[in-house]
C-alpha cells in the first residue's frame, strides 16, 4: 500500500485516496481448486481521514460558494412566509432530481401519484421513497451523526428486499460496467471493515463550524460517495446528507432548495468532479456544488413564479362562495397536485363524504380532472400544478451556456 504524503505538498492540497490490494472472492464460488483459480486480484480504495483536515479550494471557487451560499440562504427566507405552501412541493423536487441524477426518472403525476399507493411505475416508487429519506434527513438535521445517516437509508431502501437498508455493508462494491466482478471496474469502494470508522471520520468533519457550509456540503458528499458504505443507495443517501447539513449549518430552515437539480445540468462534471477529488484535488467538486446551488435558486425562483401564476389564475375561474371547502382544496392540490377523497378528508379535518361535493366544484371549474383507479377508486389531479413540475426537471437536466 502507498503512503500519503499529501501533508507535506502544503494547505492547498487535499489528501488523495491510497490503494490497497484485495482477493476479490465471488459469493457464489465453491472451495475446489477449479473455483479458486478464478479468485482475482484486485485493490480497493483507502480513503484518507479527514476530521481535522481544512479544505482550501481556489479563489475562484470560495466566491461562488459565498455568492451561492447568499443566494440559498435568501431564496430560503423568502420562501419562510410561504413554507406550508412550497416546502412539500420543493422537498419532492429535490428528491425527484437526485433521484434522475441515478437515472430513475419518472413524471410528477407518477411520483406524487405513487405516494399515494398507485402502481404507477417502479421509478415513482424508487422516487417516492426518496422523498420519505429527504423528510427524515430534514427532521435529523439537529445533530449529523452515523445513526443519522443509517436512518436516512432504513428510510430509502424500506421495503425494496434486495438490499440491507440502514446496514453497512459487509461485501465489496465498485462502480463499474460489471455487476459480477469489481476487476476492471472505474471505482473499487474501501473494504467494508473500514466503513464504520471512515463514517465516524466524516461526521466529525461534518460537524465542524470553521469551514464554509457549502464546502462542506460539497467535501462530505465526495467522501461519503468515495466510502461509499451501502451496497445501494449511496448517492441517494449521500445526497439527502447534503440537504442535512444544509439545515444543520443554517444555511436553509424552511424549505429544501432542490440543489441536486442544479447537478442534472453536468453530471457528467460531477462524476469528474467526484473522481477529482479523490485525486487530491477539492476545487472541482466545491465548484460543481456552488454553480448547482445557484442554478437550483433561479430554476426555484421560476418554479414558485409559476405555481402563484397558476394558483392566480385559479382565483377568477372558481365561483363557490368564499367559505367553500374548494378554495381550502386548491391551497392543498397546489402542494400535492394528486390526491384521493381520503387524503383531502384528512388534511380539511372534515369527514369523507364531504370532500365530494366541493372535489366535483373544482372539476366543473376545469381545475381538477378525476380518473377512476383499479381498486383504489378515484384521485383528483391538477395537470398545471404537474406540467410545472416537468417544467422544472427539464430545466434542470438543461446546460447552461456560459
Amino acid at each position: 500500500m502507498s503512503t500519503d504524503t499529501s501533508q507535506s505538498r502544503g494547505a492547498s492540497h487535499w489528501p488523495s485516496i491510497t490503494m490497497e490490494p484485495q482477493i476479490w472472492m465471488p459469493a457464489t464460488a465453491g472451495h475446489g481448486i477449479y473455483q479458486q483459480s478464478r479468485f482475482s486480484p484486485n485493490e480497493s480504495a483507502v480513503p484518507p481521514m479527514i476530521a481535522d483536515q481544512t479544505p482550501a479550494p481556489d479563489v475562484e471557487a470560495l466566491q461562488l460558494v459565498e455568492q451561492a451560499t447568499n443566494e440559498l440562504t435568501r431564496l430560503d427566507a423568502e420562501l419562510g412566509h410561504k413554507v406550508a405552501k412550497f416546502a412539500p412541493i420543493l422537498l419532492r423536487s429535490e428528491s425527484a432530481s437526485s433521484s434522475q441524477i441515478e437515472n430513475l426518472t419518472a413524471s410528477a403525476r407518477a411520483i406524487f401519484g405513487a405516494e399515494l399507493g398507485l402502481k404507477t411505475s417502479r421509478n415513482a416508487e424508487l422516487i417516492a421513497a426518496n422523498t420519505r429519506a429527504m423528510t427524515a434527513a430534514l427532521q435529523l438535521a439537529e445533530k449529523i451523526s452515523p445513526d443519522s445517516i443509517l436512518q436516512i437509508h432504513g428510510v430509502l431502501m424500506e421495503n425494496q428486499g434486495i438490499h440491507p437498508a440502514g446496514q453497512w455493508r459487509d461485501e465489496p462494491v465498485w462502480i463499474g460496467t460489471r455487476s459480477d466482478t469489481p476487476v476492471g471496474a472505474d471505482f473499487v469502494a474501501p473494504h467494508h471493515t473500514r466503513v464504520p470508522g471512515l463514517v465516524d471520520d466524516v461526521v466529525a468533519f461534518a460537524s465542524r463550524f470553521d469551514v464554509p457550509a457549502l464546502v462542506s456540503v460539497a467535501v462530505v458528499h465526495a467522501q461519503f460517495e468515495t466510502i461509499h458504505p451501502f451496497t445501494d443507495g449511496n448517492g441517494r443517501t449521500g445526497r439527502a446528507l447534503a440537504q442535512s447539513i444544509l439545515r444543520f449549518r443554517g444555511v436553509t430552515r424552511n424549505v429544501a432548495i432542490p440543489v441536486s437539480a442544479g447537478l442534472l445540468a453536468d453530471i457528467e462534471g460531477y462524476h469528474q468532479a467526484l473522481t477529482a477529488y479523490r485525486a487530491g484535488d477539492v476545487t472541482p467538486i466545491v465548484r460543481a456544488f456552488a454553480n448547482a446551488a445557484l442554478s437550483a435558486v433561479s430554476n426555484t425562483r421560476q418554479l414558485v413564479e409559476q405555481i402563484e401564476a397558476i394558483q392566480e389564475s385559479w382565483k377568477g375561474r372558481l365561483t363557490a362562495r368564499r367559505n367553500s371547502n374548494a378554495w381550502r382544496i386548491l391551497d392543498l392540490v397546489a402542494q400535492r397536485p394528486v390526491i384521493d377523497s381520503a387524503t383531502a378528508a384528512s388534511e380539511l379535518g372534515v369527514k369523507q363524504p364531504n370532500v365530494y361535493p366541493p372535489l366535483k366544484t373544482l372539476v366543473d371549474a376545469g381545475i381538477l380532472k378525476s380518473k377512476a383507479e383499479h381498486k383504489l377508486g378515484p384521485f383528483w389531479r391538477t395537470d398545471e400544478i404537474l406540467e410545472a413540475l416537468d417544467d422544472f426537471a427539464k430545466r434542470a437536466g438543461r446546460r447552461q451556456k456560459s
